[in-house]
């Protein structure tokens, strides 16, 4: 370090050194390394959400952990089904309109039969374990919409 100078004053701590406009700029140290921006093309800069459809409903999968059984669900918007001791609810499913098959939103809200909340929000049928059901005896996730 250099005599009197702190250590974010120091260019041999820091290669980076600030003018007094506020802009930086890299310090040569001499020793050989040199630093560079560098700028990705091909990096994500924004994202845009699909444009969207909505369904008659969706198709759900639940599993019993105990027993070891899957059931597929059918089911309309509005609509509750009891599934050994919990209650799901399905609200509304969307769907990307440019390509139906690929993936499904549904929101849903899983209640135990002592009307206690379980689960509550937006499950995405592409990514199960995004916004994932915690419960100890069951899963609930959403495999696709139901379009018609």
């Amino acid at each position: 370090m250099t005599p009197g100078l702190s250590v974010a004053q120091d260019p041999a701590v820091r290669p980076f050194v600030q003018n007094n406009d506020g802009s930086l700029f890299v310090q040569d140290r001499g020793d050989g390394v040199r630093l560079e921006e560098r700028r990705n093309p091909g990096a994500v800069t924004s994202v845009s959400a699909p444009d969207v459809a909505p369904a008659a409903g969706a198709v759900l999968r639940a599993l019993d952990k105990t027993l070891g059984r899957p059931t597929d669900i059918e089911m309309s918007n509005g609509q509750t089904v009891v599934f050994g001791s919990i209650a799901i609810r399905m609200f509304e499913c969307r769907y990307p309109i440019d390509n139906p098959a690929s993936d499904g939103f549904a929101h849903i809200q899983v209640m135990d039969l002592e009307g206690d909340e379980v689960f509550n929000g937006w499950m995405v049928a592409s990514s199960p374990a995004l916004v994932a059901m915690e419960h100890p005896r069951y899963d609930v996730w959403v495999l696709r919409c139901r379009i018609s």
